[in-house]
């Protein structure tokens, strides 16, 4: 069992005890435990294996996890949450992905109506029944009904990052085998889209047809779809991701990669271009019409050449205006991961990371980065411990200390996460503010109001000289909660004439925003930051899907203001005069 699923089962068990209102603390030692888990650079499982070895030495693993996840390796599962999986149906949590339901929410409704399913809900919803219940009404019930809409346009999906990291593992078990010459993800993943809803994986060499057998006996594999001659497709882990896995010759291998690349729209209209040109293509080849001659199969650019275009990179593939630039040889330069220099948005022990500003400065160092901004979340986020205005000032104090005392060998630049009240005014006084040097004003309240009202917000916002980004702009979290709505050309327009930096936030989470509102906002004058919002020195990787939704945008590193050399971002983040 990998270290994701161990988390999954303990997450869900604490959302269980949450519906069934046990004690916080022993909840919180749950969730606390589950990110120490995710996050460990080790399998639990061998550490569980090695008799020289303890479990509670890993940080938030006490006695009673460790309990816990020797009787998960035994049996899969652990009395705790057999126990309350005999009181509450396993559906009920699925409810906890409906947006406006919390755990309170849930045990009410099935106290009072014994429904524990989201078709039940829905019913509940729309006769009108759920507003009959303490604190619920109209509104809660039309907010449910939305909400229900977009999880089951979204189910069956998966964040990339899974997906990658999947790809990553299944490649590294494949490439012991003898014979493999290359393993490539390909479909949504190697596009670098939001959310997937299966994986494809090529492999070619040798070995490529023993390598199927190989797959259908992965450990992780939890239901063998099917296995042919050229393909194996399985269920994997207990999340039930469809992975299909193809053995290809290497002569075929660029137009197969092409082809299982996609998107659908791309592919639809190179297959359009190429019967202009005399030609059919399909995931074997580029073929003449009138005599079936092969003209190019082994690589992409082949491809692609012999339909008069450019190589077009993947994440570019959409249909969206590629081709022509392809043909016309006006394809942009793309920003690459190595394009970056600092990481701008992180969180720290100060209030809901779970490293020291020393630890994350450290972990930006060994990435090579030039400079960081410390960002810890400001006093609205009361849960999250945030800042208020005498702790964001001496934050600023002590940044200023370590430069004069040498630094930790590499830029720090003191900053906040500020929220944005729903008056549109910032969460902290405008002295303390100006006395940090990067604030990102961010959204974390009051999503659900009305878009003309949300517009005006985010407006006044922008009126403060003090902000130098716009955080997670839309407020989106994939696959749980759709952006709210507002004018986006009307903010991004104001933010570009006032030099405020709209953040694509790499957090897999969230990817927000859109590549769609990238290219917009690029077209009305905007510039961007790529940040990972991180709360732990390994999230500081997931920059690169911060990177990727910037390359589907189309932009550049010119348009990316933390791919700037200090002293450049330095001059650009100066006070406002």
């Amino acid at each position: 069992m990998e270290n994701r699923e161990i988390a999954l089962l303990l997450n869900e068990t604490a959302d269980l005890m949450e519906i069934a209102a046990e004690d916080g603390f022993r909840i919180r030692s749950y969730r606390n435990g589950a990110a120490a888990i995710e996050s460990y650079p080790e399998r639990i499982e061998d550490i569980l294996k090695d008799p020289d070895r303890k479990v509670t030495d890993i940080p938030g693993i006490g006695k009673g996890l460790a309990a816990v996840l020797h009787e998960i390796f035994t049996r899969g599962s652990f009395e705790r949450r057999d126990d309350l999986l005999s009181r509450y149906p396993p559906t009920a949590l699925e409810l906890l992905k409906i947006q406006g339901l919390g755990p309170k929410s849930i045990a009410l409704i099935w106290n009072h109506f014994r429904v524990s399913t989201i078709d039940g809900l829905e019913k509940l919803c729309q006769e009108q029944k759920l507003r009959t219940l303490p604190r619920m009404g109209a509104k809660l019930e039309e907010k449910v009904l939305r909400s229900i809409a977009q999880y089951r346009r979204s189910s069956g999906r998966f964040l990339l990052s899974f997906a990658t990291n999947v790809a990553a593992e299944l490649a590294d078990y494949l490439t012991k085998l003898a014979g493999i010459d290359s393993i490539t993800p390909a479909g949504s993943v190697r596009r670098g889209k939001e959310t997937v809803g299966d994986l494809d994986i090529l492999v070619t060499g040798p070995g490529a047809a023993a390598a199927l057998d190989a797959f259908v006996k992965y450990p992780r594999v939890h239901e063998v779809l099917a296995r042919g001659e050229n393909k194996a497709s399985a269920r994997l882990g207990l999340e039930g991701l469809q992975v299909d896995v193809r053995a290809l010759p290497r002569e075929n291998y660029g137009a197969a990669l092409q082809y299982f690349t996609g998107s659908k729209e791309h592919s639809i209209a190179l297959r359009a271009r190429a019967l202009k040109l005399g030609l059919t293509l399909n995931e074997y080849g580029i073929y003449r019409v009138d005599d079936n001659t092969l003209v190019a199969s082994e690589t992409e650019e082949s491809v692609y050449e012999a339909l008069g275009l450019d190589w077009i990179p993947p994440e570019l593939r959409e249909n969206q205006g590629e081709i022509d630039a392809a043909a016309n040889h006006t394809l942009p330069r793309l920003i690459r991961p190595e394009d970056i220099r600092g990481d701008l948005h992180m969180h720290t022990t100060e209030t809901d990371g779970r490293a020291s500003l020393e630890e994350m400065a450290a972990a930006c160092r060994d990435l090579g980065y030039e400079y960081l901004a410390i960002t810890d979340h400001s006093k609205a986020l009361a849960m999250a411990n945030g800042l208020d205005e005498k702790r964001a000032v001496d934050f600023a104090r002590q940044v200023r200390q370590i430069r004069k005392d040498g630094g930790l060998g590499i830029r720090v630049f003191s900053g906040l996460e500020c929220d944005i009240r729903r008056d549109g005014t910032m969460d902290l006084a405008g002295d303390a503010l100006a006395e940090l040097d990067f604030v990102i004003a961010s959204v974390h309240s009051h999503m659900n109001i009305e878009a003309p009202e949300m517009t005006d917000r985010l407006l006044r916002a922008l009126e403060c000289p003090h902000i130098r980004a716009i955080g997670h702009p839309t407020g989106r979290v994939l696959l749980h909660r759709d952006p709210f709505p507002f004018d986006f050309e009307k903010i991004a327009r104001e933010a570009a004439r006032r030099n405020v930096l709209l953040e694509i936030n790499a957090s897999p989470e969230r990817l927000d925003i859109s590549a769609p509102l990238i290219r917009q906002a690029k077209s009305l004058g905007a510039r961007f930051v790529i940040s990972t919002d991180a709360h732990h020195p390994r999230h500081l990787l997931n920059i690169r899907y911060g990177v990727s939704m910037a390359r589907r945008g189309w932009l550049t590193s010119a348009d990316v203001a933390n791919t700037l050399p200090l002293s450049k971002f330095e001059k650009l983040i100066q006070p406002k005069s």
